[in-house]
């Protein structure tokens, strides 16, 4: 774990990007919105690369509105006495693979595409912006995600997000060391200060990769799902099945392209080109037009799939592989808990964990949330339209895990939201348990899931 407190080297890493960014900005119209320029039929499907504001539209009329109430707690003489807030990083860049896709795809249509599409001489015109330097790298509309998230979670929590609480240190910030997770929380504390006034106070925060970025180290995890493409046959299985070759068939007739040039890689590129054009810049791009909303389905279908394989369901190492992170969460509350029974003051009121879609998703997995009676698979598609795993409002950017501890006269009692809506955890009557019932619901977990076995190559732990 390393404690940082300066941003500039994150900050001039990215100037460069920050350029050709602000170059391809302004060559929009500089009053653009999303709702000017018209929310892209298929942004609902854009999977992880879709926005926070389409698992809460609300939020388009009022970027810090929040659902009065969906924040109740459970009841008014209740109070809170502790959040832990679990948040993947906002909107960023391509990564410089799928940028080298995006090209490589745009040069097809460039070279190849033909026809009377009325927007086809857009896409040959549309300008190959994205560079491999920016390589997931955050964008302005990534930390606008996090700031306006702060101030939400200030005007949710008001009693715990004080400027008191911030600057006396009660309030702790963790993050990965990738530098779209660090810019986030740097966000996500100017969002506060700006909040509370605060200028010329730099908060700290620490770097803890073991934590943020488990993936990396879970050996099993790396060697039987990661670098096994048995663990997402059942991805590949659709990909090349009817559904998608249909998709790949409507997408080369618009373009008159031959079918054997549209690969699986041109149709995610395609489409993920209108998801980064609308995301970044908010702009329904022509790309947008090359699909339909059924078409979009099947896409996103796939990209479910493929987390619900590599990071959800699929795979009990997925879930397994987040015991740190699990552990330390309830290692907090149950410090909490102890504090609060003891008539103790509470020594870490809020904590604030900034990572990636990688980190979240095994996390909701372990603790059982959306969950499919069935599990997803390559043929089920039409079964499956109506199912809780969709990425796209589960695991947005900024997508969030909340946890709040509550003080009530009949003891410590526990609620659980993701992106700020309440959920209720499996086993457990309503939204607000007591937080000994949760202790028992995750018995199993909490007195086994340990890091190191669940992770070694040699133990069945952790295998389906």
């Amino acid at each position: 774990m390393v404690e940082k407190v300066l941003p500039a080297v994150f900050l001039s890493a990215a100037f460069h990007v920050s350029i050709v960014y602000l170059a391809v900005l302004s060559s929009y119209c500089a009053t653009a919105t999303p709702r000017d320029a018209g929310i892209p039929v298929l942004a609902r499907y854009f999977n992880t690369k879709g926005r926070y504001e389409e698992a809460n539209p609300y939020l388009l009329d009022d970027i810090l509105a929040i659902n009065s109430s969906a924040v109740k707690p459970p009841s008014p003489t209740c109070t809170p006495v502790h959040l832990t807030a679990i948040i993947r990083h906002g909107t960023r860049f391509p990564t410089a693979p799928n940028i080298r896709k995006l090209d490589k795809f745009h040069s097809l249509v460039k070279t190849e595409a033909e026809g009377d599409l009325s927007f086809l001489p857009q896409l040959k015109a549309w300008k190959m912006w994205y560079k491999e330097e920016m390589d997931g790298r955050l964008v302005a509309k990534g930390r606008a995600d996090h700031r306006h998230l702060a101030q939400r979670l200030v005007k949710t929590f008001p009693s715990l997000l004080t400027k008191e609480n911030l600057l006396g240190l009660r309030v702790k910030f963790i993050t990965s060391s990738k530098h779209r997770c660090v810019n986030s929380t740097l966000a996500f504390q100017q969002g506060l200060k700006e909040h509370f006034s605060i200028e010329g106070e730099d908060l700290k925060f620490t770097l803890n990769d073991a934590l943020m970025r488990f993936f990396d180290t879970c050996a099993r995890l790396v060697e039987t799902v990661e670098k096994n493409k048995k663990a997402v046959e059942e991805v590949t299985r659709f990909n090349s099945g009817p559904e998608m070759k249909r998709v790949q068939e409507k997408l080369a007739d618009r373009l008159q392209i031959p079918y054997a040039n549209v690969t699986m890689d041109g149709v995610e590129a395609a489409f993920y080109l209108c998801a980064y054009e609308f995301t970044i810049l908010g702009v329904n791009s022509p790309w947008c037009q090359l699909f339909d909303e059924a078409d979009a389905q099947v896409v996103e279908y796939s990209g479910d799939l493929k987390q619900y394989w590599k990071k959800g369901f699929g795979h009990d190492i997925n879930s397994k592989s987040s015991c740190i992170l699990f552990h330390d969460l309830f290692n907090r509350l149950s410090a909490v808990d102890s504090q609060v029974r003891s008539d103790q003051p509470v020594s870490e009121l809020v904590t604030v964990q900034i990572g990636h879609a990688e980190t979240l998703l095994p996390l909701l997995t372990l603790l059982g949330l959306f969950k499919d009676n069935t599990s997803l698979t390559s043929v089920n598609f039409a079964s499956q339209l109506g199912r809780a795993f969709r990425c796209g409002q589960i695991m947005p950017y900024a997508a969030n895990l909340l946890v709040a501890l509550y003080d009530c006269p009949d003891g410590v009692r526990l609620q659980v939201r993701v992106n700020e809506k309440p959920v209720t955890l499996p086993g457990l009557a309503g939204p607000s348990p007591l937080y000994e019932d949760v202790k028992k619901q995750y018995h199993q977990l909490l007195t086994g899931c340990d890091q190191d076995t669940v992770c070694q190559l040699n133990n069945l732990q952790g295998q389906n």
